[in-house]
């Protein structure tokens, strides 16, 4: 098994693992170790990877850091970790500030066992910088990520090299993220940048206030047309689009619950998907991929909710998302009557919490075919 095998095997456990791993210290056997082992590292050679390494630092004495990677008998990478439940842009992790200003590691890594973020020097030298220059997410995992990844395993591991990249990484991942800021609530300088190649004249707040939804809704559909693309081609169906949906024959209508078959009957109108639908189809992929190919999981997005089928197949629902209100909402279909139950979703991460469900619904899909 490779190394892209190892990190990927360790993701597709992790959602079926997260509802009995409830404190650091079992995120630390349960993910943290088998991350750092998936990178070539001997977890039970202390000599290489030592748990808890001390170091005194200026009137602190006995500070910690939960594991390090050692290279040489010295300190190449520092882990702080934090239960998986812990939302890391707002984790306290002073310890690895100041393990990072007293010893010679060039990298620390902050972790909840699904995120990890890696920090170096780029900004002022021996003290590690307040921003990430690479994260990966498990549960989210990237064909670039793992590439980068790839340079901090044992094998490959070299300073010089992964430095040299540092920077890149860094401003790039920063710019998505305004990016995405942008995306979401454009802001005054963003908003004028466009306003003014379409409006002549002073640009007053009554006009930024008429523009600023044309904007928004321009990078949704241009978000949209980008993937409805990529997802035909992964699919390999061109007549189906993930943001207009044509009707539904009438069969498949008549195995619709009515609220579905009604939705079958917006003909000739646009859906329009969004991005918080697209994250969250995302998300049931990776919760599927567990137990499926996720070639098998598809988008098709109705009037009043976007649906996530198995083998696009509408007698096969794998759940419903209701991201359009105020109170968002998925529907499942995990019971044997097959009714659709609706839960409370406070953001998109709350869908892992119904992992076991979703996977449950694939699994009696394909029960009823291997019995036929």
């Amino acid at each position: 098994m490779d190394f892209s095998d190892r990190i990927q095997d360790l993701a597709k456990r992790i959602p079926r693992q997260l509802e009995s791993v409830s404190t650091e210290e079992a995120t630390k056997h349960a993910f943290v170790l088998p991350f750092i082992s998936a990178l070539g590292y001997d977890v039970f050679d202390p000599s290489e990877v030592t748990p808890e390494l001390i170091a005194d630092v200026g009137i602190k004495k006995g500070e910690k850091v939960d594991y390090a990677i050692l290279r040489e008998g010295k300190p190449a990478m520092i882990f702080e970790c934090k239960a998986h439940s812990t939302n890391l842009d707002t984790a306290h992790f002073s310890q690895l500030h100041r393990y990072f200003h007293v010893t010679d590691t060039r990298f620390a890594v902050l972790t909840n066992g699904v995120v990890y973020r890696f920090f170096t020097d780029l900004e002022q030298a021996n003290k590690m910088d307040s921003k990430p220059f690479f994260e990966i997410n498990l549960l989210d995992l990237k064909e670039s990520s793992l590439d980068e990844l790839k340079k901090f395993t044992k094998s490959q591991f070299d300073v010089t090299n992964i430095l040299n990249t540092a920077s890149e990484l860094k401003y790039v991942r920063e710019l998505k993220r305004h990016l995405a800021d942008e995306l979401q609530v454009p802001s005054d300088e963003f908003a004028r940048l466009f306003i003014s190649r379409l409006h002549e004249g002073v640009i007053t707040a009554k006009v930024r206030a008429q523009y600023t939804p044309f904007i928004t809704k321009a990078w949704n559909e241009l978000l949209g047309e980008i993937f409805n693309d990529r997802l035909k081609h992964v699919i390999g169906q061109p007549n189906r689009s993930a943001t207009t949906i044509s009707d539904a024959t009438s069969e498949e209508a008549a195995v619709l619950p009515d609220e579905e078959a009604g939705d079958q009957s917006d003909s000739g109108k646009d859906i329009e998907t969004t991005a918080d639908e697209i994250q969250g189809f995302m998300i049931i992929r990776a919760v599927a991929a567990a137990v499926v190919d996720v070639q098998r999981v598809v988008m098709r997005d109705v009037q009043s909710y976007c649906g996530v089928l198995l083998d696009d197949n509408n007698r096969k629902p794998l759940c419903r998302l209701y991201l359009s209100g105020k109170k968002w909402q998925v529907g499942l279909f995990h019971t044997e009557d097959r009714k659709e139950i609706r839960f409370p979703l406070n953001n998109l991460s709350d869908l892992y919490q119904h992992a076991d469900k979703i996977r449950t619904t694939i699994e009696r899909y394909d029960a009823k075919v291997e019995s036929a």
